[in-house]
């Protein structure tokens, strides 16, 4: 898990990501989506295919566009 500030957050976001198999492709998503403004934290789980993201404001389009950014296609959960 990625925590980029100890600042209040708003409940978690959680997205399914298809396509991921190694530690590539978790880093690749968690770069991605941690450039999203307001995201303080990003946990990727590779077995369960979920991407869990934490901060204030944080656009959920914003969030898919990013992991599309990764290669991935994403799905609220």
């Amino acid at each position: 898990m990625t925590t980029l500030s100890p600042h209040s957050q708003t409940p978690a976001l959680t997205y399914v990501v298809t396509g991921m198999t190694c530690s590539h492709c978790q880093a690749a998503v968690t770069d991605e989506v941690t450039k999203v403004a307001g995201v303080t934290s990003v946990n990727v789980d590779l077995e369960t295919k979920l991407v869990q993201i934490q901060g204030s404001d944080i656009e959920p389009a914003a969030v898919v566009a990013a992991i599309d950014e990764a290669g991935y296609d994403a799905v609220a959960a």
